[in-house]
């Protein structure tokens, strides 16, 4: 007597998926834990395409600051070039024998972004292997592509399943670019020392390594208000599914340039400012309460 085996011929196909965004997941939550908050409050849908884009994004970043024994800025370039080109190859197909890839081309693809994005972002890191510092030129086309670009990723994400998401993508771009410019100008500052010291690279213009200048560092703090000021405008207007996990971003940044003001510059250039656990969870509730959402959801994602 025969018997019937059910095949389901996806499952294959469906479990290699769901590894490739487990893997993403695993990097975000390994490697940021202000970011890996933020990411909790988003809607499961929207949390999973920022997890495979961020995970990209770190990948890249590993390969340009962080170096096997032994490996020169040449085979750093080639690795890059490589991941690059395995990304344009995923863009093109759907998928990839790398994970991470694979994850990031899936949500890519779901999503709208294409290599108008992911070109500015490799060109930038490409520009970590050479150049050790900036004009005002050259440093404006490093953060579009190291850090703008990445908030334009996020925002493709957040208003994929939007009614006219191309122009909501269109009207909310220059929050997600001020929003993504702000976070990597903080970043700046509060890696200086490690900036300027173990990898070379001068990155903000008027600052002097040996003695930063209180009125440069106010003036790059100053800018960054302006940036997260533009950004927290455009907040209320995102679609629910990521306003409150945005919001949450923007005000821990916020918290991080307001305790670089409270040292003099020549020591904050040379400690990493933090916010602690407890302050991160009572501004992701401040920023709840704010925006409205649900609060049984909420305190979930921020104690998950």
């Amino acid at each position: 007597m025969s018997r019937r085996i059910r095949v389901d011929l996806h499952a294959p196909h469906t479990r290699y998926d769901e590894v490739a965004d487990a893997s993403a997941a695993l990097v975000i939550n390994s490697y940021s834990s202000s970011f890996g908050l933020a990411s909790r409050l988003l809607a499961e849908s929207v949390r999973v395409h920022v997890r495979n884009i961020y995970a990209l994004v770190r990948v890249a970043d590993e390969i340009v600051d962080a170096p096997r024994p032994g490996q020169g800025p040449d085979e750093r370039r080639i690795a890059l070039d490589r991941l690059e080109s395995d990304t344009d190859d995923a863009l093109d197909s759907g998928s990839s024998t790398n994970l991470v890839v694979h994850a990031f081309a899936r949500s890519a693809r779901s999503t709208g972004i294409d290599r108008s994005l992911t070109a500015p972002f490799f060109s930038s890191m490409r520009m970590d292997l050479t150049r050790s510092a900036h004009d005002e030129a050259s440093l404006a086309e490093y953060i579009y592509g190291s850090a703008e670009v990445v908030g334009l990723m996020c925002l493709r994400a957040f208003v994929a399943d939007e009614p006219r998401a191309h122009e909501r993508y269109d009207e909310l771009s220059p929050g997600a670019r001020h929003l993504g410019a702000a976070f990597q100008k903080v970043n700046f500052l509060r890696d200086f020392a490690t900036d300027s010291g173990d990898l070379g690279r001068r990155y903000l213009i008027g600052l002097d390594p040996a003695h930063p200048a209180e009125e440069a560092w106010t003036r790059w703090l100053d800018e960054i208000d302006a940036d997260l000021a533009v950004a927290a405008d455009t907040i209320p207007r995102l679609p629910r599914n990521s306003r409150v996990a945005v919001c949450v971003a923007h005000d821990l940044f916020a918290e991080l340039n307001a305790r670089l003001r409270d040292p003099p510059a020549s020591m904050a250039a040379r400690q990493r400012v933090r916010v602690s656990t407890p302050v991160k969870t009572r501004i992701a509730a401040a920023a709840i309460l704010r925006r409205g959402q649900p609060r049984a959801r909420a305190s979930a994602a921020v104690v998950a």
